[in-house]
């Protein structure tokens, strides 16, 4: 990364007596998968359209590549790409024809379509009309869209979104071969494993502000959370395995005992020698424990 394409200092937005974003700041360098996480009503898509020049902030500044986005910024609108939560499409046009309608927008040859399905996976759906296609189709393609016009920095808004386990797996290649041709991306998610995998940083939302902006694999570090040993039930009792060395805690969920313990090896090497090895599973902390322990864990509408 050779330097910063977002610069976002002390964003405020309010509606009504609700701030939506309070006092946002960060910085996303050129190349980097910036990831924006939080539960619903965190201020995630406030923040993103106020970055985009979408929408006005009533405190603090943004430079996009250099220039401010508001008011709305003709220089900057053939260098970003944007795909919102919600798509919308012409009617009654296929794969292709979208795409070439999208070119002929920014001035971009029509050829360029193809190799914009090809590198979203819808080659052999080029002729196929949008209406057509199934949920995840329809998000590749509102990617593709964003794309066409080769932009340095691409905005994607929820884009795993309702998407089945391998619609959203087949998205998660299509992002790195973005991200490969060296783009920016800054999008936000609810999928905590996904942003685990794909982003370089994430920041960590609630009620309109960042409680966490690190490298995924920093955050789980600093968390200091306990191991879980998951073996198969019945080879030890809740009170047999809560005596052995190293275990914290101890709990039979009807399937597997679980065993919580800051010491890992130890715990391996004593249920090594009792032969209670069956079906033996080690979890370490993820990105999802840093997000519960940090935003709690309550159900939000």
């Amino acid at each position: 990364m050779s330097g910063s394409t977002i610069v976002a200092d002390g964003l405020r937005k309010r509606y009504g007596d609700l701030w939506a974003v309070d006092g946002v700041s960060f910085t996303v360098g050129e190349g980097e998968f910036f990831g924006i996480l939080g539960p619903n009503g965190a201020g995630k898509t406030t923040t993103l359209e106020i970055v985009e020049g979408l929408r006005r902030p009533d405190e603090g500044t943004v430079l996009l590549l250099g220039e401010s986005p508001w008011p709305r910024n003709p220089k900057l609108l053939p260098r970003i790409g944007v795909q919102l939560q919600a798509s919308s499409f012409f009617e009654r046009l296929t794969a292709r024809e979208q795409l070439e309608t999208f070119a002929s927008l920014y001035g971009v040859s029509r050829g360029t379509a193809a190799d914009m399905l090809e590198l979203v996976g819808l080659a052999d759906k080029a002729n196929t009309r949008e209406n057509k296609l199934s949920g995840g189709q329809r998000q590749r393609l509102s990617i593709a869209c964003a794309l066409i016009h080769d932009p340095d920095i691409v905005f994607l808004d929820e884009p795993t979104a309702a998407l089945d386990p391998q619609a959203r797996r087949n998205l998660w290649d299509v992002l790195r071969a973005i991200r490969e041709r060296g783009k920016t991306i800054v999008y936000t998610t609810h999928h905590l494993d996904e942003a685990e995998v794909l982003c370089d940083r994430v920041a960590i939302m609630d009620r309109g502000r960042i409680l966490a902006m690190d490298p995924p694999a920093t955050l789980v570090r600093g968390l200091d959370a306990p191991t879980h040993v998951m073996v198969e039930r019945g080879l030890l009792t809740v009170a047999q395995a809560t005596e052995l060395p190293g275990v914290d805690e101890a709990r039979d969920d009807g399937v597997s005992l679980t065993l919580s313990t800051r010491r890992p090896a130890v715990v391996l090497s004593t249920l090594a020698e009792r032969g209670a090895l069956d079906g033996l599973q080690v979890r370490g902390a993820t990105l999802e424990d840093v997000f519960l322990e940090l935003t709690g864990r309550e159900y939000r509408a």
